[in-house]
C-alpha cells in the first residue's frame, strides 16, 4: 500500500509537522529523506530495508560514496544531498558555538565536538580557543595521529594560542576505538601544556576526551 493511502497520522511528513521530528523513528526519518520507494517497496519499507542492510541509520550516514551508491533506491544524488544535510548541520553547530560562553554552555559544546571528533578514524588534538569572557574565537584542529595516538608539541600551541590572541583554552582529542577514558599519557601531556600556558597567564579550562557517544571531562574529574 502507497503512504499515500495511510491514515494521515500515521504518514510520516504528517506526523513529523503535527508531533516533531522526536516522534519519528530511524526509518521514519530516513523515509522523508528518500521520499520515493522502489518498485513494490514504499519509502518506510525502503528506509527499513537500508537500515538492516547498513546495520545501522549512523553506519548508513558514514558510508562512503561507493558503499552508499550501492543501496537500492540510493545513488549520487542522494548521496550529495545527504553530505549536504550534515554539512549544513556541522555549520549550525559551528555558529551555535562561535561568540557563545563555552563554560556556559556544556552541553552545546559537547555536541559540537561529538560532530567534528567522534567519528574521525585517527586520533585528532584540537583546541577550542577563547576569549577573556569565555567566548569561543576558533576550533583549530592541531595534531592529527593514528589509530590511538597523536604527537601533540606544547610550543605550537602556544604559538597558536598567541597568534590569535585567546585568554584561554580548552583542549579536546578523540579517542576512535570509541572508549573515552582518558589514558595516562592524555595526563601527562595535558600537565605539560598546562605548564607552558600557564608562563604566560593563559588558562587551561579543560580537556575533553570524545570517544562513541561519550565525553570525558578533566575538570569534572578535579584533575585541572
Amino acid at each position: 500500500m502507497s503512504i499515500k493511502n495511510w491514515p494521515l497520522g500515521e504518514r510520516p511528513r504528517e506526523k513529523l509537522l503535527s508531533r516533531g521530528p522526536h516522534s519519528l523513528s530511524d526509518a521514519e526519518l530516513l523515509a522523508i529523506f528518500l521520499r520515493t520507494g522502489t518498485k513494490g517497496m514504499d519509502a518506510v519499507s525502503l528506509a527499513r530495508a537500508l537500515l538492516e542492510q547498513f546495520g545501522s541509520l549512523r553506519q548508513l550516514l558514514l558510508a562512503d560514496q561507493h558503499t552508499f551508491c550501492q543501496g537500492p533506491g540510493l545513488g549520487l544524488a542522494k548521496y550529495v544531498q545527504l553530505q549536504a544535510s550534515q554539512e549544513l548541520m556541522r555549520r549550525f553547530l559551528d555558529e551555535k558555538l562561535m561568540r557563545a560562553n563555552a563554560l556556559t554552555n556544556p552541553e552545546l559544546t559537547r555536541l559540537f565536538l561529538q560532530s567534528r571528533l567522534r567519528d574521525q578514524a585517527r586520533e585528532v588534538f584540537a583546541l577550542l580557543l577563547l576569549d577573556n569572557q569565555h567566548r569561543v574565537i576558533e576550533f583549530n584542529e592541531l595534531f592529527f595521529g593514528t589509530l590511538d595516538a597523536a604527537a601533540v608539541y606544547p610550543r605550537e600551541i602556544v604559538a597558536l594560542v598567541l597568534k590569535r590572541g585567546a585568554a584561554a583554552v580548552i583542549l579536546v582529542h578523540n579517542h576512535p576505538s570509541g572508549v573515552a577514558e582518558p589514558s595516562h599519557a592524555d595526563r601527562l601531556i595535558t600537565e605539560r601544556i598546562q605548564a607552558a600556558l600557564g608562563l604566560l597567564d593563559i588558562r587551561v579550562l579543560d580537556h575533553l576526551v570524545v570517544g562513541d557517544g561519550e565525553t570525558v571531562s578533566f575538570a569534572e574529574r578535579g584533575w585541572l
